[in-house]
C-alpha cells in the first residue's frame, strides 16, 4: 500500500470512528448506534493505535485525523470514566471476617444455548459450588444435562427456551417465593426471588437476560426491561442483588439510568471494566455480565471466573448482611 491510499484510509476510519462516537451520545434506541457503547473499550485501543500512526504519517489531513482520533479517545474515556481503577469506588470490599450464617455465595453463567461442553460448566459450578445460582440461555437440553447440579440444591426452578433466553435458578438459601416475569417480551424472562438468610435476614435477587441490539433488534424493549427490573422489586426490600448478562455495558445510558433510579451500587465503580465477553478475548472484550446490590449488603468478593467454553465468563461473588440486620422492613 502506497502512502497516498494509507493515509486516505487513515483519514477515513478517523472520520467513520468519529461520527459513530459522536452518533453514540444521541438519546437513540437504534441498534446501529447502541452498539457503540457496547465496544468503546476496544474502539478507544483500535483509535490510539491509529492515533500512533497518524502522528508519524506525512499527509495533508494529519492533524484532522489526530484530532478527529483524540476526540475519539476522549469521548470514550469520558464515557467509562467511573470504570477505571484511578475513579473513587462505589462499593467497599469489607476485610472482616463475617459470621457464615450472614454470608452466601452466587454465581451467574451464560451457559451460550450452542455451546456443547456442558461437563466444563458442570465441573465449574460444582468447584465453586454457590449458594445462589443463575443459569442462562438455558434450552430443554441444557436444563437436562444440569438436572444433577440443579437436584442438589432444596429450590430450583428451571424456564427454559428453545433460542438463547432459557433461564434456570437454584438457591441453597430459603426462598420465600420466586417467579419468572416477562417485563416487555415475552421470550426475555426476568427473575425475582426473595431468600431468606440462615440468620433470619431476608433479601431480594433479579436475574436478568435482555435481548441485545443487533440488526432488527433496536433496544427500546431491551432498555425498558432493564431499568423496570431494578425499579420496583415485588417485595420493595431495601437489601437485594441482580446477576446476569444484560446485553448491556455498565457505562451506557440505559444501565446507568437503572442503577441510579433503582439505587444499585456497582463493585466494578473505581476497579475496572472487569470484561466478560468474548470469553477468549478479553483484553478487547467489554462488561455484559452485572453485578450489583443495594441496600445494607457488603461485599467480600467477587472475580470474573475462568473460560468455562462458553462466550461468557462466568461471575462469582460472596456477600453479606450486616451485623444485627432485622429480617426485613416489610413483612414477608
Amino acid at each position: 500500500m502506497n502512502v497516498k491510499v494509507f493515509s486516505k484510509a487513515l483519514s477515513a476510519a478517523a472520520a467513520i470512528l468519529f461520527l459513530a462516537v459522536v452518533l453514540s451520545l444521541l438519546p437513540s434506541d437504534k441498534w446501529f448506534i447502541r452498539t457503540v457503547d457496547l465496544v468503546r473499550e476496544p474502539l478507544t485501543y483500535l483509535a490510539g493505535l491509529l492515533l500512533i500512526a497518524a502522528l508519524f504519517a506525512r499527509f495533508a489531513a494529519r492533524w484532522w485525523t489526530v484530532a478527529a482520533l483524540v476526540s475519539v479517545i476522549v469521548i470514550n474515556l469520558w464515557r467509562m470514566w467511573p470504570y477505571n481503577p484511578v475513579a473513587q469506588t462505589q462499593v467497599a470490599l469489607t476485610d472482616e471476617s463475617p459470621a457464615a450464617e450472614r454470608c452466601f455465595t452466587a454465581l451467574s453463567v451464560n451457559v451460550k444455548v450452542k455451546n456443547e461442553g456442558y461437563g466444563r460448566i458442570v465441573e465449574q459450578i460444582r468447584r465453586y459450588d454457590p449458594d445462589v445460582l443463575f443459569l442462562m440461555e438455558t434450552d430443554q437440553r441444557w436444563i437436562n444435562e444440569l438436572e444433577p447440579v440443579l437436584a442438589a440444591y432444596p429450590h430450583s426452578d428451571r424456564h427454559p427456551q428453545p433460542k438463547a433466553f432459557g433461564l434456570a435458578f437454584a438457591s441453597r438459601l430459603e426462598v420465600v417465593k420466586s417467579s419468572i416475569v416477562e417485563n416487555t417480551h415475552r421470550d426475555t424472562p426476568t427473575l425475582y426471588a426473595t431468600l431468606r438468610m440462615r440468620g433470619g435476614s431476608a433479601v431480594e435477587f433479579i436475574g436478568l437476560h435482555p435481548k441485545p441490539p443487533l440488526p432488527g433488534w433496536n433496544t427500546e424493549l431491551r432498555d425498558e426491561n432493564i431499568v423496570n427490573a431494578g425499579i420496583e422489586t415485588p417485595d420493595r426490600l431495601a437489601d437485594a442483588f441482580v446477576m446476569g448478562d444484560f446485553n448491556d455495558v455498565p457505562w451506557s445510558r440505559t444501565t446507568t439510568k437503572f442503577r441510579e433510579q433503582g439505587g444499585w451500587r456497582d463493585p466494578r465503580i473505581g476497579r475496572g471494566a472487569f470484561p466478560t465477553f468474548p470469553s477468549d478475548w478479553l483484553f478487547v472484550g467489554w462488561p455484559l455480565d452485572q453485578l450489583m446490590l443495594k441496600g445494607r449488603l457488603e461485599l467480600v468478593a467477587f472475580e470474573i471466573l475462568p473460560d468455562n467454553g462458553s462466550d461468557h465468563r462466568p461471575v462469582w461473588a460472596k456477600l453479606c448482611t450486616e451485623p444485627g440486620q432485622l429480617a426485613s422492613r416489610k413483612k414477608i
